[in-house]
């Protein structure tokens, strides 16, 4: 903070390109706006019944209030006052994790870019979701842009933001999320970017990517039938509209709510996507449904060999910031599969998986800067069998 963003764009990229192979070719970094970016905020509840706060807790595990964060979208700052009185109204009593009492644990709020908002209160025990959700209607007169309502249950003492049991208290089920052509629905704990400009951004590049190397080696199959071979540069100079041919197959990893899948799909292409979250995978096909796409959709496990079985001709992968670890990347050294293309959250663990898929070159790289004021960064990579 207090840096000059262009130059904190500058040494970012540096870093990341320290980390990766030489020989990459570099596109130019995706700036983010500086504030009021953020397309998700998970905020924890402290203060006092009468005067809750929304933000984070401090060394002494008592509630800092961040309600007015230069960094939340427009619509979910218009919203935190708002939560804040609705919260006290009800009588919502703040967990206080000293003392290990209190119900209300965290407040999350999704919002769409056209401010349609998805809000989820983590609650310690189902014994105050009756008083929630008799109070919805002021809240909804208050917010009338919220479309999605629901209680997570967060029984235990733990350092983590959500539990398993989901409580929907609307009917509205998703959040739907249009990123350029593609309209995600999101579900209340699905994953979900948390930079909304940026990510529409890297889901064009990626989709760009696809078609262009689908595009060019389709080309050169053609050519080579007619007895010759097409120049090297085909793929830069592909246009990405470009409609691949009918045996083309895509298997998108980690998929979540279908971001990268369904930017991947055209006519006569099989795509694919595998998520181990239940509620992402019916949001994605929801997706894929609403908008007349061949795109389908599994719950499984990534790392899982059944996921691998058939080798696409263009594997996507997206994994957490841990990356896609040993297994999986000897995984994807063995196959046959020419191309991947690599989404990191974490250029060290991207790093490390490279340095694992020794068959696997990156050729083209791009900056998606998520997270600015932050050493963060996301990472677009394309690789090639050699």
């Amino acid at each position: 903070m207090g840096v000059p963003y262009a130059t904190q764009l500058r040494a970012k990229q540096a870093r990341v390109a320290a980390l990766l192979p030489p020989g990459v070719a570099w596109e130019e970094p995706f700036a983010s706006p500086e504030s009021g970016f953020r397309t998700k905020s998970t905020m924890v509840v402290g203060g006092t019944p009468a005067e809750p706060t929304l933000g984070i807790l401090d060394a002494d595990g008592l509630g800092v209030d961040l309600s007015a964060c230069g960094l939340l979208g427009p619509a979910t700052a218009a919203a935190m006052p708002v939560l804040r009185e609705f919260i006290a109204a009800a009588g919502l009593r703040p967990y206080e994790v000293p003392r290990r009492s209190g119900e209300l644990k965290y407040v999350h709020v999704v919002e769409a870019a056209d401010g349609g908002l998805l809000v989820r209160f983590v609650l310690r025990s189902q014994g105050q979701v009756g008083r929630l959700q008799r109070s919805l209607p002021l809240l909804h007169e208050q917010l009338p842009a919220m479309r999605v309502v629901s209680v997570n249950l967060l029984p235990e003492h733990k350092a983590v933001t959500a539990g398993a049991t989901e409580i929907l208290l609307t009917d509205e089920t998703t959040l739907a999320m249009p990123f350029g052509e593609v309209t995600l629905h999101v579900a209340p704990g699905a994953f979900v970017q948390t930079n909304g400009t940026v990510a529409a951004a890297l889901y064009r590049q990626a989709g760009g990517w696809i078609d262009a190397d689908l595009a060019a080696r389709e080309a050169n199959r053609t050519t080579a039938a007619a007895g010759f071979t097409a120049p090297s540069n085909t793929t830069a100079s592909t246009s990405s509209t470009a409609t691949a041919t009918p045996s083309t197959s895509v298997l998108d990893l980690y998929c979540g709510v279908g971001g990268f899948a369904l930017h991947a799909a055209r006519p006569g292409r099989v795509v694919h996507g595998v998520e181990v979250s239940p509620p992402a995978v019916a949001s994605a096909r929801r997706s894929a449904a609403e908008m007349g796409l061949e795109v389908t959709f599994d719950v499984g496990d990534a790392t899982a060999a059944r996921a691998l079985a058939a080798e696409p001709d263009l594997l996507i992968v997206n994994p957490p910031r841990r990356g896609l670890g040993s297994e999986l990347a000897a995984q994807l050294e063995a196959m046959d599969t020419p191309t991947v293309i690599y989404s990191s959250c974490n250029p060290g663990s991207l790093a490390r998986d490279l340095a694992a898929m020794p068959s696997l070159k990156p050729v083209r790289a791009r900056l998606f800067d998520m997270f600015p004021q932050t050493d963060h960064a996301e990472v677009l990579t394309l690789l090639r069998r050699r």
